[in-house]
């Protein structure tokens, strides 16, 4: 009803459709010995198989080991079970994984990961291998990844973590791979107290090291001093490091982000950081023994910082002396996040008066922030973008005058901050109908301010935190707290709970159109 009447080709190309099926007689659909894809060749079924997201085709892949080898024929990227027994099923798996560049072999603690020689053959295999992954590879050991070494010359990207191969191994992969760009390394139980040194060889792609929770990471030092690397995290690992950070050549380093979190690190070791000149982004977190003049030390030479996180861990050990220097000294800063440090209106106002570029602000677990500051913020911190203000003793006076006072303000988050109450949230859609609110008990999350109700204008707000995930690659830790698995369970929560919705009404939309 309400449609035009079929034309001649629609009728010929629905009897070339028919044409080529076999008639249903022919086909036994309830039969469970007879595969109906067996008889397509593998060529064909490989082009469906493109066709499918990345989700689909790991599910087809356990349908069967056809399948699976089928499905790798164009793939660039494969994530493996690596246990022992795979050993046999390797030739065939890279005969039709031919063109991996993105491998990750990862293996549970309960299990016996595959051994030397697995990983040799997958390194003859795959000899054009740019990114690797070893999550739990415990059988894997320094023989093994020198022969991994010599075969995979391009790889630019090596993550490991919670393997039992030292710094043999690792130096291999420094001496061979001479265009790797991106070093991580966690929980390797082979760089012991007497460990042999980890040294950089002819490598002067090296950009970026990661290095977590090892017990003698100060083997990494030749790494750590390296004139080309730009991006250094240190998290969680045992030892002194203010040796290690003094080792940077005096103006000579391309250090551009430094990320210390939960280490013995004092001010000596941020007297060597303040030689970094083209430091933009560091993170101090948790290192109770920084204080305001390592802080003054750093700012007053890092004058291209950009952005800065302090988790002080209330420790009272930085305050308004190493804030009211970074406001004199750092002009472009754009976000700084301050976590337990007591900033009171005399830092804040430098701050936000010399600070004309900020555009995101957090400030969290601290006392001594209440609506004077709140008010000063608001005045002076014309191009701030996003604001994120939790357990600090603001009221409803302090929201409203930032509110009223940041014109570019586009997401405001409030958490934790007891005297604040939910008549707030009613102001602000009737004043900031765009801002995107995010609030204690707020069940209308993920809602924008002023859409109306019926025109089901929802968007999935992703509750973002300013301290990023300290590991790139890996399982990381926000410096505000433990609360990163909760908040992307949230999301997901959300985000299956809109995709339910949107489906109802989409097959509602549909039936109530077959219908007319």
């Amino acid at each position: 009803m309400g449609q035009a009447p079929s034309s001649p080709a629609d009728s010929t190309s629905r009897d070339t459709a028919l044409w080529l099926w076999p008639p249903p007689e022919f086909l036994d659909y309830d039969s469970t010995d007879h595969d109906l894809t067996a008889d397509l060749p593998d060529d064909c079924l490989a082009h469906i198989f493109q066709f499918l997201t990345a989700g689909d085709r790991k599910r087809c892949s356990l349908v069967s080991k056809r399948w699976l080898l089928i499905d790798g024929q164009n793939r660039h990227r494969l994530s493996l079970a690596a246990k022992a027994e795979i050993l046999p099923f390797l030739p065939s798996l890279f005969s039709r994984f031919d063109s991996v560049t993105k491998l990750a072999l990862r293996c549970d603690r309960n299990s016996f990961s595959l051994t030397d020689e697995a990983f040799a053959v997958i390194s003859l295999r795959c000899s054009n291998l740019t990114r690797v992954k070893l999550r739990g590879c415990r059988e894997i050991t320094d023989l093994g990844m020198e022969s991994f070494a010599r075969n995979c010359k391009s790889l630019k990207k090596l993550s490991c973590g919670s393997c039992d191969f030292g710094a043999r191994g690792l130096n291999a992969v420094l001496e061979h791979c001479k265009v790797l760009e991106e070093l991580s390394v966690k929980r390797i139980r082979g760089i012991h107290e007497t460990a042999e040194a980890v040294k950089l060889h002819v490598s002067p792609s090296l950009r970026s090291v990661c290095l977590k929770e090892l017990v003698n990471g100060q083997v990494f030092e030749s790494l750590v001093a390296s004139r080309t690397l730009k991006k250094l995290r240190i998290i969680r690992c045992l030892g002194n490091w203010d040796k290690v950070l003094q080792v940077n050549g005096d103006g000579e380093s391309s250090l551009t982000e430094i990320h210390l979190e939960r280490l013995q690190v004092s001010d000596l070791g941020l007297s060597g950081i303040s030689k970094c000149l083209k430091l933009e982004t560091l993170h101090i977190v948790k290192t109770p023994e920084c204080s305001n003049s390592g802080l003054v030390c750093v700012v007053e030479r890092c004058k291209v910082l950009r952005k800065v996180h302090i988790d002080g861990w209330r420790t009272k050990r930085i305050g308004d002396e190493g804030l009211m220097a970074l406001a004199k000294h750092c002009l472009l800063l754009q976000e700084l996040v301050l976590i337990g440090v007591d900033a009171t209106h005399a830092s804040l106002s430098a701050i936000a008066s010399n600070c004309k570029k900020l555009e995101r602000l957090a400030l969290c677990g601290s006392g001594a922030i209440g609506d004077v500051e709140m008010a000063c913020i608001a005045e002076k911190c014309v191009a701030l973008r996003k604001f994120c203000i939790k357990g600090c003793p603001v009221t409803d006076v302090g929201i409203k005058a930032l509110a009223l006072g940041c014109p570019n303000l586009v997401k405001l988050k409030v958490k934790k901050c007891i005297v604040v109450t939910g008549d707030v949230r009613e102001w602000l859609r009737e004043r900031r109908r765009t801002l995107v609110v995010s609030m204690d008990g707020d069940e209308t999350k993920g809602q924008v301010m002023g859409s109306e109700d019926g025109g089901g204008g929802l968007e999935t707000v992703v509750e973002e935190v300013l301290t990023p995930v300290a590991d790139g690659g890996g399982d990381g830790e926000v410096a505000g707290g433990g609360g990163g698995r909760l908040a992307m369970l949230k999301t997901k929560l959300l985000a299956s709970k809109n995709f339910v919705a949107f489906t109802l009404r989409r097959w509602l939309l549909s039936e109530a159109t077959s219908s007319t």
